[in-house]
């Protein structure tokens, strides 16, 4: 990932996020998919596209020329399909701003390559709430002589603002103000020397319940360090002006040292509320650390043993306190309990023939896990199905549109069939696997090759590192690469669908 010019001296200033692509000038073609679970999102969600117009195609090619636009792509179907497609001399992208209820790109000083999204006290399912607001936090990547830039960001997105929709531009709105603003990235800084390679975050609830959850971060360092720090008061001075951090609020609680390599593989168990946490390494070493009575921490020196390369990525079973699974460039995931005295897997289960890069369980129903791994193919998999041994279980679904790496994978936190994924060939794509379709409709769709039906929708990052859904927004997606992207496809009308 390339590096980025700083965009403000004082991390803890706001920032201007900047502003919308422009529109581009095309008509969008693509038709519905039917699905009986009405997922969240339209089908006619092809973000780049070209195509024919209806007018003479001289007048029309000389126009695509003299504005540099796109041309039909190579299967003269209409759609161009990034990866797939090559531009032409003068030729660039732009989002079809119509598929979009919330776009915006938000830059910081550094590009950060892990993030994680901070649930708030401003409310459950505000889809409608606008101009939106989310926090976040992400370590950067200030590499060489400029290392010690480095820095956890505590950032505040706000002015949010929902695209002006073209049936709108004439109707009195009550948020007819909010289009078009620019956001705004407020931030708070915390220095670190080393550049983040996986940042996430985990809530405490108060005892009296009414007060704000204490946020904690576990950020693992490109020195091997993993560092825990409590952001509650860079959180709540976003909504405090004047407050000023100490710098003793800026040190960690707590420092692990148990690792003697860097790691990428980092993760807080959802089903113990004072803090347990997960660390792997590229040495193939799993370490857990545990938040004591008193609030301290303490790292179990046995370490979890078995994978014979690094640990890439590491989830707790959403079900099972003591239960988790890891994904190691040895090409296996395998599924350990921490209560075994021999520190050894449970299963082992050889998923990919390269490097397994990122993993996400679902949450709702768990035994479902998807993985993503270096050849671009992602997949899903049936713990019910996985019995151990060197022979490879068969994937209930599985996809090689990515012509590049996986980088990120996530499972929507409310739909079991919807998935998000990101890679290196700087794609954000969303997949429905509820969708199947009738012969009628394949006939409809034949000419777009290599376009899977599951395919609902694709959103350019440059360099994508990592993706998550807003917990609280519902359809609302955070990406981090070059910059952050803030996304949310138009939501499908409930109970309407083309037949």
């Amino acid at each position: 990932m390339s590096k980025r010019t700083a965009d403000a001296e004082n991390g803890d200033v706001p920032m201007k996020g900047g502003v919308r692509p422009e529109p581009m000038d095309v008509d969008n073609e693509m038709g519905e998919f039917e699905d009986e679970f009405e997922d969240e999102f339209e089908s006619e969600d092809e973000i780049f596209e070209a195509g024919v117009d209806g007018r003479p195609d001289a007048e029309r090619e000389a126009e695509e020329r003299a504005a540099g636009a796109m041309d039909v792509d190579n299967n003269g179907n209409g759609t161009f399909i990034v990866g797939r497609n090559k531009l032409e001399a003068g030729q660039h992208l732009a989002p079809d701003l119509g598929t979009y209820e919330l776009l915006h790109n938000l830059s910081t000083p550094w590009p950060c390559l892990s993030f994680d999204v901070i649930r708030d006290g401003l409310g459950d399912k505000r889809e409608k709430v606008y101009p939106a607001t989310m926090y976040t936090v992400a370590g950067t990547q200030a590499e060489g002589k400029r290392e010690k830039e480095n820095q956890l960001m505590v950032m505040k997105f706000s002015g949010l603002s929902r695209m002006e929709r073209q049936d709108e531009e004439d109707s009195d709105s009550d948020d007819e103000n909010d289009e078009d603003a620019d956001p705004i990235l407020e931030s708070k800084s915390i220095p670190l020397n080393a550049t983040t390679n996986r940042i996430r975050a985990h809530q405490i609830p108060s005892q009296d319940g009414a007060s704000p959850p204490k946020t904690l971060t576990a950020t693992m360092t490109e020195a091997g360090q993993v560092l825990i720090h409590d952001i509650t008061p860079h959180l709540e001075s976003f909504d405090n002006p004047g407050t000023v951090i100490t710098p003793q609020q800026n040190k960690p609680l707590s420092t692990i040292r148990a690792h003697k390599s860097e790691g990428y593989a980092l993760d807080w168990s959802p089903l113990v509320p004072g803090g347990k946490l997960l660390t792997g390494d590229n040495n193939g070493l799993i370490y857990a650390t545990t938040r004591t009575d008193g609030g301290g921490w303490v790292t179990d020196t046995r370490a979890f043993q078995g994978h014979t390369s690094s640990v890439e990525e590491i989830q707790w079973s959403p079900q099972e306190a003591s239960v988790f699974a890891s994904a190691s460039s040895d090409g296996t995931v395998r599924v350990w309990d921490v209560r075994s005295k021999s520190r050894k897997p449970a299963i082992t289960v050889p998923v990919s023939k390269t490097d397994v890069n990122v993993m996400s369980w679902s949450r709702l129903t768990t035994h479902l896990l998807a993985t993503g791994d270096d050849d671009g193919v992602w997949g899903v998999w049936d713990l019910r199905q996985w019995k151990g041994g060197d022979e490879k279980p068969s994937p209930i679904a599985s996809f090689s549109y990515h012509k590049e790496q996986i980088t990120s994978i996530e499972w929507h936190p409310t739909d079991d069939s919807m998935i998000a994924v990101a890679a290196g060939d700087n794609k954000v794509t969303l997949w429905d696997l509820s969708v199947e379709l009738d012969d009628e409709e394949s006939k409809d769709t034949a000419g777009v090759q290599d376009m899977p039906p599951q395919l609902l929708f694709e959103h350019i990052v440059e360099h994508a590192k990592e993706v998550h859904w807003h917990p609280q927004i519902p359809g609302t997606l955070v990406a981090t690469g070059a910059e952050f992207s803030v996304f949310r496809p138009i939501p499908v009308v409930f109970g309407v669908h083309a037949k």
